[in-house]
């Protein structure tokens, strides 16, 4: 019997699921900018090109395909699933299709790729000019107010505000340093002439509430934050608890101080100097002086990262948008590149400022700190831990990094001389109970494929029946 408040779920159980539809839009050529995106590729040559949509556009995939191979003679190719972040250029998937360029539809991180072309193409979203422009006067009424904007407001507030700012975006790395008075910073040019850059100005942000406005509101955490959404057209104060937000991530440093095994995550295979940054990770963890395995698993979800039972941390080198994970539901914590450089370099030190781009750490960059020198045990300072209260090491060893001789890294697997590798790492497995799915092939008898129960475990349409 249903009531108000309840029901049997008879109404769950019989409704029938169809396909999804897309967002009704008018102009599909001026949304996703074809005539831009067909000389771009016209321009280059490319005789077949990948288009990278996100899970919300994917529904216009085979239309745009459709009419960007009428005007450009070239062969398209949906990437409908991408490996990691869809807001990441996915080369991996595009190399795979034999794509020598690629078209990435909706909102990007802007990291820099390495092998392929790039064209960002973000969708021409409806946003009320005339509203943003009087949101931007209510939060600002101060006309002498230092304000960066993210987005193309310039010339509706230019003439009233003498000290406003506008990014502009600009896709892959700079050719050299930022020249005097640029600071070049997630994809955008910021042309900033104050004595402190950005962190003495307020920040104004046009789009939804998401991990791009986090990143922002963490790497800039002393700017005063304003957004205007432009699907509601309301503009408001940003209220997230910055320092909240940071303690938390102190915390997982101190967690990670404690870590003896630490998992590297391998989060994206397509930004400039994710290999750089692995090697900097491991050389950092070995002369800490603890152990480091680097997988790679695809999108992390807490089911996967459960079967690394032994892994004390986890490190997750993914782009600035996707390398702040919420691990609250993940049986293991997960910290950033540079989180965990503030728990294993004691020449890092906080200092409030927060980098969300692991290519800031490498040599080189602007937040690059080395390596001090080797200390001997006898003299290092004792360090106690703040979870635990246990004493634990906090300095850097030389040691040189464990390697099996040439000779005895193969050994005889069996008696037809077939040859295995010794890998710590595959002894740890070998001694679990549960060692996952196995194939067993060659084992298990051939059937042919036959029709199995419709509905949900507490239901079923043949429930009752005998089975044939």
């Amino acid at each position: 019997m249903a009531t108000a408040f309840s029901s049997d779920g008879e109404a769950t159980l019989r409704r029938e699921l169809g396909p999804a539809t897309a967002a009704p839009r008018g102009d599909l050529d001026g949304f996703y900018e074809m005539g831009r995106a067909a000389a771009f590729v016209r321009g280059g040559g490319f005789r077949k090109v990948a288009l990278q949509f996100p899970d919300e556009l994917l529904a216009d995939a085979a239309t745009v395909a459709a009419r960007m191979e009428a005007a450009t003679g070239a062969e398209m190719y949906v990437l409908g699933d991408t490996t990691y972040g869809s807001c990441c250029v996915d080369e991996v998937a595009a190399e795979h299709a034999g794509a020598e360029a690629v078209l990435h539809y909706g909102p990007a991180c802007l990291s820099p790729c390495i092998k392929l072309p790039v064209l960002h193409i973000f969708g021409q979203q409806p946003l009320d000019i005339g509203r943003c422009t009087e949101a931007f006067r209510e939060l600002y009424p101060d006309r002498q107010t230092r304000v960066v904007v993210l987005s193309d407001l310039e010339q509706q507030l230019c003439p009233e505000y003498p000290n406003i700012v506008f990014s502009r975006v600009v896709c892959g790395d700079p050719p050299g340093p930022a020249p005097p008075g640029e600071v070049q910073q997630f994809g955008r040019q910021f042309p900033v002439e104050a004595l402190g850059g950005l962190q003495d100005c307020a920040m104004f942000y046009v789009g939804a509430e998401g991990l791009a406005l986090t990143s922002f509101m963490l790497t800039w955490n002393r700017c005063p934050f304003s957004s205007f959404d432009p699907a509601t057209g309301c503009g408001r104060r940003e209220t997230l608890n910055v320092n909240r937000a940071l303690m938390r991530r102190l915390y997982l440093v101190e967690r990670a101080r404690d870590a003896q095994v630490v998992g590297i995550l391998v989060g994206t295979l397509g930004v400039a100097g994710y290999l750089a940054v692995l090697q900097h990770l491991r050389e950092l963890l070995r002369r800490a002086g603890k152990r480091s395995y680097t997988l790679a698993v695809g999108k992390p979800n807490p089911a996967k990262l459960a079967n690394f039972l032994e892994v004390d941390i986890f490190v997750l080198v993914a782009c600035a948008q996707n390398t702040l994970l919420d691990s609250s539901e993940f049986y293991r914590p997960i910290v950033t590149p540079y989180e965990l450089e503030l728990a294993c370099n004691p020449a890092r030190e906080w200092t409030g400022n927060y980098f969300t781009d692991f290519r800031d750490l490498l040599p080189g960059a602007c937040a690059h700190v080395e390596l001090p020198p080797a200390v001997p045990a006898a003299e290092a300072v004792p360090d106690i831990s703040l979870i635990t209260g246990e004493m634990r090491a906090a300095y850097l060893c030389d040691h040189a990094a464990p390697q099996l001789p040439p000779s005895t890294a193969l050994a005889c697997r069996d008696q037809t001389r077939a040859l295995a590798e010794i890998s710590p790492a595959a002894s740890f497995l070998e001694s679990r109970s549960w060692r996952g799915l196995e194939q067993q092939l060659g084992q298990t008898p051939v059937s042919k494929a036959v029709q199995g129960r419709r509905g949900i475990a507490i239901a079923y349409e043949d429930e009752g029946h005998e089975q044939p």
